[in-house]
């Protein structure tokens, strides 16, 4: 099992002591909710049972893939991003497959695709890519470290992120963003 794997398994087992129920009953009380939608699921899970966003977010996660996390076999990754960047948002492709260039160039990491983006970890998180609106793509880094760059915007704590940014065309990915970036791939793992 690997660290993702491990870490994933350690949350469910939390959320099951924090709940008093196993993550397969749970997942009984989610069909039984008639809910279907992510959101709603996770809203119902934080309201219902007091769990954090994290939490009802990776429960919702596993019951909506029954009970894995494993991704389907015929869900590839350009299947996956091509959901992501369809329609009005398919000029931000381009800023993606920047960035993805990039970083992989910093070694190894984990891409975890999910609905409107994906997440890039190591041990830990250490960024979040995909479009914020038609308009606008967003990096999402996770630094606990000040990042004097004015296109950084530093956000509320409690997020999936400390900081984002704005970005609108690939051109915009350059060495000193990608320095910043690296920071965030080393301080994760």
């Amino acid at each position: 099992m690997g660290t993702v794997e491990q870490a994933l398994e350690t949350q469910l087992s939390n959320i099951e002591k924090k709940t008093g129920k196993s993550r397969f009953a749970l997942m009984a009380d989610i069909t039984a909710s008639g809910k279907t939608k992510h959101g709603n699921i996770v809203a119902w899970l934080k309201s219902g049972y007091g769990l954090g966003h994290g939490d009802a977010n990776t429960l919702t996660h596993f019951a909506l893939r029954g009970g894995t996390f494993d991704t389907p076999e015929n869900a590839a990754a350009d299947d996956v991003l091509d959901a992501i960047y369809k329609d009005k948002k398919a000029h931000q492709r381009p800023i993606h497959e920047a960035l993805m260039a990039a970083i992989s160039s910093f070694g190894e990491f984990e891409i975890a695709s999910k609905q409107g983006y994906v997440s890039l970890r190591r041990k830990k998180q250490f960024a979040m890519l995909g479009p914020k609106t038609n308009d606008r793509f967003e990096l999402g880094l996770n630094l606990k470290e000040t990042i004097d760059d004015p296109r950084v915007k530093a956000l509320p704590p409690g997020g999936m992120c400390q900081y984002v940014v704005p970005l609108t065309d690939a051109a915009q990915v350059d060495d000193s963003l990608m320095a910043i970036v690296k920071r965030a791939y080393d301080a994760a793992g």
